[in-house]
């Protein structure tokens, strides 16, 4: 099992798809890093050699910000926003959409389960 920036890669998936468990590689950039080291896209995550896997390694490290580092980040890009109480921090706050969307019927993502009305009469 290879072992990638702290996560286990699945051993039976394509080393294009096994890489996008990192997080913060997708696809696209899945693809790219195969590019740059020259690794087959169909190959096994089983069958890669321990010199592919340290050639990955250093072009994952070298060229993206993954896992901790880009969720402390962003995190940290959240709490700027709510420190500077612009709109989106409040929104983040609250718990509601951020991007305008509509939330008189929907955003039920972001608000959670309906809440029972005390009181209120039929």
């Amino acid at each position: 099992m290879a072992r990638i920036a702290g996560v286990d890669l699945p051993n039976s998936k394509r080393i294009e798809i096994a890489l996008t468990y990192i997080y913060g590689i997708g696809l696209s950039s899945s693809k790219k890093i195969l590019d740059d080291t020259g690794i087959n896209p169909d190959t096994r995550v089983n069958d890669l050699s321990d010199e592919e896997i340290n050639n990955l390694r250093k072009s994952i490290e070298n060229n993206y910000k993954i896992e901790g580092d880009l969720r402390t980040e962003i995190a940290m890009n959240i709490k700027r926003l709510m420190d500077i109480r612009c709109y989106r921090g409040i929104r983040h706050r609250r718990g509601l959409p951020l991007r305008g969307q509509n939330t008189k019927n929907n955003a039920r993502t972001r608000k959670g389960n309906r809440k029972p009305l005390v009181g209120r009469k039929k």
